[in-house]
């Protein structure tokens, strides 16, 4: 319906010059998915102030590779002769020289970058980059690289040198930035499944997972490592770690371990079918895919239908639906200038057909005047509903405990069989309700946790399946409110709104050269370099809370309650509202990106001058992918943590949300709508009739796209569950629940009271323990640290007596 060859402007793609209409925002064709293309994510990997590095990575590989190899090139050596060379590379990550180790760590980075001195197109390069990182990952060189993050972590001297600098740059962390950019390359080209793979490979991407998620010798998760590494920049105490890479490597081990959206989707129709519940109503992501961006415009037969009936009947024009209004007869069902009156109070008629219609409709309608009108059947309107209706259980209880009320004066409790005493449409009613009736995951997951905590003793030990999520959860747990409020400290570093204070943490150390920028140009480099930094931080960030909150969701409903009251405890919720509160077609239409310096084309083409002009004008795309891709994600988690909480939608009214979500609905993609127009719906009834009456398209939208609750009176206002008491009890609540959780789950000493106690010595003693397999590893340190070293104080024993 939209003209998509519009771009927007750089700096914004609904600019209005003095005295012009605002230009209509264009249909952005973006489809949503886990990441962007292969391709896309590893030119993010690297700043362009990298760029120079690629050079010594290749320089470092021919020197050495020349001395073991002579007069061949990599392509041409055989598997076994790749494996022998890589082997050899390994044993030199094991020298105790600094510098060597380092150069030794560049020649299998250039390996991991697929050897690009050897190719001679972009795709030879992604070619030879994941073969390469399948054979290193194969000769174990994952492990090595891990072992040398751990030194690198526990570097003391580099911490100290760069808390003492004024300023840090990207030579601070040039070992830290090699070995995590050979990690995340492993990563995510094991990661991505390809049709053409080998059986080999394949093997080898289901161990690489299980390696991941499942530590042997009872070590921690990787994710947890990386974790510690954004504590520990965020905390002060290393300010030279480059937080993009660890907060991309971070994403991609998630989302690899833990599985993307539509693994997401399958595993949650697994456990359904596990728990006895029926099938999901529809797949939430294909029906999002289908979906438009604005309300279908009226088929041309009915708009001259209408026009007709506008001329010859004006004075009827107040007696048509509202609805109808709001489908048929508006050019943008979200163009609402906030004004105290709204549009449909306005007696005059645009100008014709043209006021309403693009040019493509304009034909379609010249073409259709001469010929005969068609039977009454063929006229278009619009489509069903996109979403099947849900009703909770506790909705069934509600209408039913107002309905006895009413017609009996009294009420049952939870029974929702006995209608008796209650009048014949009740009845349909309550049928309706039922047939529409869905029990969510979460439903049962409460149940079974209340059960639990009613009869510990009768219902024994719950098995608890060991997943991926459950180890990461557990690994998490004792440190979990720090990792949410130090990736929402980075993330508040990183938003466009943000302005720049002493106390806020430094992001681009491993952005700065360590010579500042002399010429314009240079500074104008710089300056998109900074900026698409900071996109491709949120872009992670954004994404990877997403993954928490939906896999802990799935797993268990108060893991999930966990991390979320976290996220609300640290701000979250105007923390993303303050990102939204710019100008957000802007963002989605920035052009912080040189596509010449992008990975891979910049190592295998020769580069073009840059000027001042071609920095200006960026590329020829109608939108950045990663930009639209966070403000979603951010949109998303809004919205899960303001899901069924009535105090948190107070806070979404208290902090104007409103009239910041409305702007957001200009961008014309049906996923970014959806979500906001999900934020609006649960606080409407909030919001007082003079919002809702002076906002009507808007309440047409949320008809038209948002699942319905049947008896949800989200748009009136009269719920019981608008009345704003006890909003502080419903968090205590819910806080003393995800204790309880917590504490009969994982702490184990809370059960002890229910162990008799055994006070006889010999029985004791005589106790056969379970130890871990990795026991006699550490056996012999733990004897020393812990008994040989430690002085026996003979004399305490007195004070006991």
């Amino acid at each position: 319906p939209w003209p998509a060859s519009a771009p927007g402007r750089r700096g914004g793609g609904t600019g209005q010059g003095q005295g012009q209409a605002p230009l209509p925002s264009p249909l952005l064709e973006f489809e949503y998915g886990d990441a962007d293309s292969h391709a896309a994510e590893l030119s993010e990997l690297y700043s362009y102030t990298e760029e120079p590095e690629f050079v010594t990575n290749r320089r470092c590989f021919e020197e050495d590779f020349q001395t073991q190899v002579q007069g061949k090139r990599w392509p041409d050596l055989d598997t076994a002769q790749q494996k022998a060379y890589v082997m050899r590379l390994l044993d030199g990550l094991e020298v105790v020289n600094r510098d060597k180790r380092l150069k030794v760590a560049r020649a299998i980075l250039y390996l991991a970058q697929g050897v690009f001195g050897e190719c001679n197109n972009e795709l030879d390069v992604l070619h030879w980059s994941r073969h390469n990182n399948f054979l290193l990952y194969q000769m174990g060189m994952f492990t090595a690289f891990l072992e040398l993050l751990n030194m690198e972590i526990d570097n003391s001297q580099a911490c100290s040198s760069a808390l003492r600098k004024p300023a840090i740059s990207l030579a601070d962390s040039t070992e830290l930035r090699v070995l995590l950019s050979v990690m995340y390359l492993m990563i995510e080209s094991i990661r991505v499944e390809l049709e053409t793979d080998a059986p080999e490979w394949k093997t080898s991407r289901e161990a690489f997972k299980t390696e991941l998620s499942f530590p042997v010798h009872s070590e921690e998760p990787f994710a947890l490592l990386l974790f510690t590494m954004v504590i520990k920049f965020c905390s002060g105490h290393a300010p030279h770690f480059p937080m993009k890479k660890v907060l991309l490597l971070l994403w991609k081990v998630l989302l690899f371990t833990l599985g993307g959206f539509e693994a997401l989707q399958v595993m949650k129709m697994k456990k359904r079918e596990d728990l006895g519940l029926p099938p999901l109503p529809e797949d939430s992501i294909q029906v999002m895919r289908s979906m438009r961006a604005a309300s279908p415009p009226a088929c041309s037969i009915e708009l001259i239908e209408q026009q007709q009936q506008k001329r010859s009947h004006r004075s009827r024009r107040p007696l048509m639906k509202q609805d109808s209004l709001d489908i048929y007869n508006e050019r943008d069902p979200f163009k609402n200038d906030e004004a105290g009156v709204d549009e449909e109070e306005n007696d005059d008629v645009e100008s014709g057909i043209e006021g309403e219609l693009d040019l493509m409709e304009r034909d379609a309608i010249i073409q259709a005047l001469p010929a005969q009108r068609p039977p009454i059947e063929r006229v278009c309107f619009p489509k069903g509903l996109p979403w099947a209706p849900k009703v909770r259980q506790k909705d069934i209880e509600h209408f039913l405990e107002a309905s006895r009320h009413k017609f009996i004066g009294f009420t049952l409790g939870q029974d929702t069989e006995t209608l008796i005493g209650l009048p014949r449409p009740i009845h349909e009613s309550v049928k309706t309700l039922k047939q529409h009736k869905y029990v969510s995951i979460s439903d049962i997951q409460i149940k079974n946790e209340e059960e639990l905590e009613k009869c510990p003793m009768s219902l024994g030990e719950e098995e608890v399946q060991e997943t991926a999520c459950e180890i990461l959860y557990r690994a998490m747990l004792y440190n979990l409110p720090q990792y949410m409020i130090a990736l929402l400290k980075i993330l508040l570093a990183a938003a466009p709104t943000s302005k720049a204070k002493t106390d806020s943490i430094n992001i681009l150390a491993d952005v700065l050269p360590e010579e500042m920028p002399i010429t314009v140009l240079q500074s104008m480099k710089l300056g998109i370099d900074v900026n698409r930094h900071k996109e491709i931080i949120v872009k992670s960030i954004s994404a990877l809370l997403l993954l928490l909150l939906k896999h802990f969701k799935l797993n268990h409903i108060y893991q999930f309650e966990y991390v979320s009251q976290h996220l609300v405890f640290a701000n979250c919720i105007p923390l993303i509202l303050k990102f939204f509160n710019q100008n957000i077609m802007s963002y989605i239409t920035a052009k912080n990106s040189i596509s010449v310096l992008d990975y891979p084309y910049c190592i295998v083409h020769e580069l073009p001058e840059l000027t001042a002009e071609s920095l200006e004008t960026g590329d020829n795309n109608q939108f950045c992918w990663r930009n639209l891709f966070s403000c979603i994600n951010l949109l998303r988690i809004l919205n899960k943590l303001t899901k069924w909480k009535h105090s948190r939608t107070m806070m979404l009214v208290v902090f104007k949300s409103a009239p910041i979500l409305k702007r957001a609905l200009k961008v014309k993609q049906a996923m970014m709508q959806l979500y906001v127009l999900k934020l609006l719906k649960i606080q409407t009834k909030y919001l007082g009739r003079q919002w809702r009456k002076s906002n009507m398209k808007t309440m047409s939208a949320i008809y038209q796209k948002v699942r319905h609750r049947m008896n949800d009176d989200w748009a009136y206002g009269n719920d019981i569950d608008a009345r704003p008491w006890d909003f502080q009890a419903e968090e205590c609540t819910l806080r003393a629940n995800i204790e309880a959780f917590n504490n009969r789950r994982y702490d184990k000493p809370q059960d002890s009271e229910f162990v008799p106690v055994d006070n006889c010595l010999q029985s004791v003693l005589g106790q056969r323990l379970e130890l871990p397999e990795d026991f006699h590893y550490s056996y012999e340190l733990w004897l020393e640290r812990e008994v040989f070293s430690q002085p026996i104080r003979w004399e305490e024993l007195l004070h006991y007596q």
